[in-house]
């Protein structure tokens, strides 16, 4: 693309866009850049806000896509590339899933997420490429990531998901764009300028975040990942997380400590299983199968196994 069309394609962003309020953020104070930047941070919740319904018509689909043996696979270039990738990395760790279920993708693979591989987001037949890599299939759902909306590397991966049958969700900081016009669904929180001009690891960062927190934390949540507002289906692998576990038991179960140690031990250090043993009095076995009944979901599996009132 010729660069006096790239200059005007960006000259009508918003996310490129000079902010009013931080013209003089060169000559401010330690603590007046940082109440400017505060001032801007503190819109960002308001415009995710406006795009709730859309973030909702993702979430349902992306719950039917796990519920088919589907995954959702993120994929986007530089900033937002790197929060896709974190928020996959942390789903299974959190909600005990298996690493392939929540896919991350970067423009220019994972050595882009340590160094600038810039120049990889213009690459449009590598998103179609990453896609095919993974072998991209139309029970899955699609996430292409940019802040702009016009990046090669997610138009063409969004493209592809099209023509296989996946289901495409665009998710951009700017009104109008390219891969919203491309995608099923559109999530476009509008956060205006940044405090330093296109710096859209600020304000568009943060909008980015926080949607993808709300796409898996409420897929998850809709496929039984819950307890109340309890995670108890995450792994425990540290120590921080083993005493987490034990928390959340003594939280639920209204046990002491050995007590849920006990039943962990019992539940093979599967927590859901633990809390069902613990408020049912059901062995390991019959909790197993008592939660495959319900769906995995402990509420449900619980309500259905509540023990007998003593005679």
């Amino acid at each position: 693309m010729a660069k006096s069309v790239l200059m005007a394609e960006l000259g009508q962003l918003v996310s490129e866009a000079r902010n009013p309020a931080t013209m003089q953020i060169d000559l401010m104070s330690t603590s007046q850049i940082l109440t400017a930047m505060n001032d801007e941070d503190a819109k960002v919740a308001g415009a995710v806000q406006q795009v709730l319904p859309h973030i909702a018509a993702a979430v349902d689909k992306i719950v039917d896509a796990f519920k088919a043996g589907g995954r959702l696979i993120y994929m986007g270039a530089g900033t937002s590339g790197r929060l896709g990738v974190l928020d996959a990395s942390e789903c299974p760790p959190t909600f005990g899933v298996p690493e392939e279920m929540v896919v991350g993708l970067i423009a220019g693979g994972d050595h882009a997420l340590r160094h600038p591989i810039e120049g990889a987001e213009d690459d449009r037949n590598e998103g179609r490429r990453d896609l095919e890599r993974v072998n991209l299939a139309a029970r899955d759902v699609v996430v292409g990531i940019a802040v702009s909306g016009r990046t090669p590397y997610v138009i063409g991966g969004l493209e592809y998901a099209n023509q296989v049958g996946a289901t495409t969700v665009a998710l951009s900081c700017n009104p109008v764009s390219a891969i919203a016009d491309i995608a099923q669904i559109a999530i476009s929180p509008v956060v205006g300028p940044e405090a330093l001009t296109g710096s859209t690891r600020l304000k568009s960062g943060t909008a980015q975040k926080l949607v993808l927190n709300m796409l898996t934390t409420a897929s998850m949540i809709r496929i039984g990942k819950s307890y109340e507002n309890l995670m108890v289906d995450l792994s425990v692998s540290n120590a921080k997380l083993a005493a987490r576990a034990t928390r959340i038991l003594v939280e639920v179960a209204d046990c002491t400590t050995e007590e849920a140690e006990h039943y962990l031990v019992q539940a093979n250090n599967n927590v859901k299983l633990a809390i069902l043993m613990a408020l049912t009095g059901l062995d390991a076995a019959a909790g197993e199968a008592a939660l495959t009944e319900s769906g995995g979901f402990l509420r449900r599996a619980a309500a259905q196994h509540q023990p007998r009132a003593a005679s």
